[in-house]
């Protein structure tokens, strides 16, 4: 990509990429975080799935080189809209983002170059903040329990089976090989509630995992209410990949695993109702907030 004020042919290290639908409340936000990076050799592909609202003119209104934006024809699934937008970088390593999350400064610098240095991790993870509609902390440093560190495939599926929800985390906090996601098949819909946690452990047959113990993103939660039988089909999808990854022989869970993991799933419920009470509380101090200043007017 050749751009002003690059010399000749830019060539990223980074392929930091968003496929944002209808994204306009809080995209501005999200690309500002990505283009205030201490890595300076990072690209950001931005791809507009048929929004309706203005998260295409958003996309456009950076003027950065380093900023590339596509758009699709019509609305494509999600799954299928973050493989495009990954198709569409061209560095080795990927970062993948939704509108509304926020990457801390130093996120690229400190999960980069472990990659760079170490072929044999493929995927590099961190801790990340939750954050309401304000982008007030929700939960501070969330995620990674007893993961901090190197660790094999094996090692991160025991813990992913005992703990019956996404220790890894969402995709903001993960930055991975472009040759794995390639040979792990990309990011598939039939897990939609879980999309992340499907790909991470396919990604993990290709290489070691690193957690890093600084919170290096932000995820957004709302307590907007979630489509009927949310509950029951993240429930339905935890119980069906712990079944694969009991049977596969990529890894090597164990019974015992199984039988904690049965436990203590109540308790991971139990974790995201929590979540969803903290944004519906979180918006209603908001609203309460938005009251009193039209009273005050």
């Amino acid at each position: 990509m050749t751009a002003a004020g690059f010399p000749g042919v830019y060539q990223a290290t980074v392929s930091v990429v968003a496929a944002v639908t209808d994204g306009e409340r809080h995209l501005a936000e999200t690309i500002g975080s990505v283009l205030e990076q201490t890595e300076p050799d990072f690209e950001l592909v931005l791809l507009d799935n048929a929004s309706t609202d203005a998260t295409h003119e958003i996309m456009r209104s950076f003027a950065d080189p380093r900023i590339r934006v596509e758009r699709t024809g019509e609305r494509i699934p999600r799954a299928e809209a973050r493989n495009r937008a990954v198709a569409a970088g061209r560095a080795p390593l990927v970062k993948t983002i939704t509108d509304g999350d926020i990457l801390h400064p130093r996120c690229l610098e400190l999960q980069a170059q472990p990659l760079l240095d170490d072929p044999g991790l493929t995927l590099v993870a961190a801790r990340r903040h939750v954050v309401d509609d304000k982008s007030r902390v929700l939960v501070p440093r969330r995620g990674l329990n007893g993961l901090i560190g190197t660790r094999s495939g094996d090692e991160v599926a025991r813990k992913i089976v005992r703990g019956r929800s996404n220790l890894i985390g969402d995709a903001c906090n993960v930055t991975f090989r472009r040759e794995g996601f390639t040979a792990a098949g990309g990011w598939r819909g039939r897990r939609d509630e879980l999309l992340d946690l499907d790909c991470w452990l396919r990604l993990l047959h290709h290489g070691d995992f690193l957690g890093r113990p600084e919170p290096l993103a932000a995820v957004r939660i709302t307590g907007s209410p979630r489509q009927p039988g949310y509950a029951e089909r993240v429930r339905g999808e935890h119980t069906a990949i712990v079944a694969e990854l009991g049977d596969s022989p990529a890894y090597e869970v164990r019974a015992l695993d199984r039988l904690v993991g049965a436990a203590l799933a109540p308790v991971g419920a139990l974790r995201r109702s929590g979540l969803s009470m903290l944004a519906t509380r979180s918006e209603k101090r908001e609203e309460r907030e938005r009251r009193r200043e039209l009273a005050a007017a």
